[in-house]
C-alpha cells in the first residue's frame, strides 16, 4: 500500500487555500517528497508528517513553483535538523537551477561546513530506486524545458501466506511462519521440513501509482501508466482554453480525464489547479469523461492498494 499526502495544490502561484505543488508518498517505512514549491517546509509541519526520513526528493521539473520550497526547508536542515543525508534526484536543467539556488547563496555550504550531506543527481527515463518490495521508475513528460519526468512506483507482486495450509500441517504460530513467508525452509520439531511453496500462494500483483507533474501532451505517458490504480496529474486549464493550456504546454481537466479513461486508470487525482476556476466545475468537467475523478485538495490524505484508492479523512 501507498499513502499519498498533497501538501500542495496550486498552479503558479499559491492561492488563499492552494499552497504550490509538493506531496509526501509514504511506503512502510520510506518516504518520498515529490517537488517542492515555496512554503513547503511549513505545509510539511501543518500536515503533522514532520521531516523524519524524508532522505529523497523527486522533482518532476525544474520551474519555480516546482523548486522554491529548498531553499527554506534546506535552510532549516542545515541548523537543525538530524537528517546525515538527502539525495535529490531531477533532470539536468532541474539540477542546475537547484545548484543555483541551494550553494548559489550559500543556503548549503560546500565541503565540510555542514553536517548535511546532499546528494544532487541526474534523472534517466527507467528503474531509479529499489526497495525490498517496491520500485520507482522515472519517464520523460513534454512540458516546456527539457528533462521533465513522472514517476511510477509500483509494489513487487507477493505470494500470500495460507495460514490453514499452515495449520493443517502443524505449523505453530509465531517467528516460523514469517521464515516462510519471507521464503525461506523451516524444520519443525518433528524433523519434518517444510518449503515456503507449501504454505504461499499463487503471486498477486502489488499496488501501482503514477505521478505526473506538468505536461502538455498525454499520448507520450499513456503506455507508462497505463493500469496504474492511481493518476496523479495537473488540470491547469478547463476545456475552453484547451488552445492556452497547448500554448502553455499544460492540460485541461478533460484532457486528463480522456488519459485516465485511455489508460484505464483506477482512480484519477487532480492538481495544479488554476486560481482562475471553481473547483466544481473542474471536478465536473473530468467526471463527465471519466467517473473516478477527484480534485485534490491541500493536507488530502490518499491509500493507493491495488485495485482500490481510499480517501482518508483527517
Amino acid at each position: 500500500m501507498f499513502e499519498l499526502v498533497f501538501l500542495g495544490t496550486s498552479a503558479s502561484a499559491p492561492s488563499l487555500r492552494r499552497g504550490l505543488s509538493a506531496h509526501v508518498l509514504k511506503h512502510n517505512e520510506h518516504r518520498f517528497l515529490i517537488d517542492c514549491g515555496e512554503g513547503t517546509q511549513r505545509q510539511i509541519l501543518k500536515s503533522g508528517l514532520g521531516f523524519k526520513r524524508l532522505n529523497h526528493i523527486l522533482i518532476t521539473h525544474g520551474h519555480l513553483d516546482h523548486i522554491l520550497g529548498l531553499a527554506g526547508l534546506f535552510s532549516t536542515f542545515s541548523r537543525w535538523e538530524t537528517l546525515e543525508k538527502i539525495e535529490i534526484l531531477a533532470g539536468a536543467f532541474a539540477l542546475e537551477r537547484i545548484d543555483a539556488l541551494l550553494y548559489g547563496v550559500r543556503v548549503v555550504p560546500k565541503g565540510k561546513g555542514s553536517n548535511l550531506e546532499l546528494a544532487l543527481t541526474p534523472l534517466e527515463p527507467g528503474p531509479i530506486l529499489e526497495g525490498d518490495d517496491f520500485t520507482i521508475t522515472a519517464f520523460p513528460v513534454s512540458h516546456r524545458g527539457p528533462d521533465c519526468f513522472g514517476f511510477l512506483f509500483e509494489e513487487k507482486s507477493r505470494r500470500p501466506f495460507l495460514p490453514e495450509k499452515a495449520s493443517a500441517l502443524g505449523i505453530p504460530v509465531g517467528p516460523i511462519r514469517r521464515q516462510l513467508v519471507q521464503g525461506q525452509p523451516i524444520t519443525l520439531d518433528d524433523g519434518r521440513s517444510i518449503q515456503p511453496e507449501e504454505v504461499l500462494g499463487a503471486p498477486e500483483p502489488g499496488a501501482r501509482y503514477a505521478h505526473v507533474g506538468d505536461t502538455g501532451r498525454t499520448e507520450d505517458i499513456l503506455d507508462h501508466i497505463r493500469g496504474v490504480d492511481a493518476l496523479v496529474i495537473e488540470a491547469t486549464y478547463l476545456e475552453p482554453e484547451r488552445e492556452m493550456a497547448s500554448q502553455f504546454a499544460h492540460l485541461t481537466a478533460g484532457q486528463a480525464a480522456e488519459l485516465a479513461r485511455e489508460a484505464g486508470v483506477g482512480q484519477l487525482i487532480l492538481t495544479h489547479i488554476s486560481r482562475r476556476y471553481r473547483e466544481a466545475d473542474v471536478i465536473a468537467e473530468a467526471q463527465a469523461v471519466f467517473p473516478n475523478s477527484a480534485v485534490a485538495r491541500d493536507f488530502d490524505i490518499y491509500q493507493i492498494k491495488r485495485g482500490q484508492t481510499l480517501k482518508i479523512e483527517r
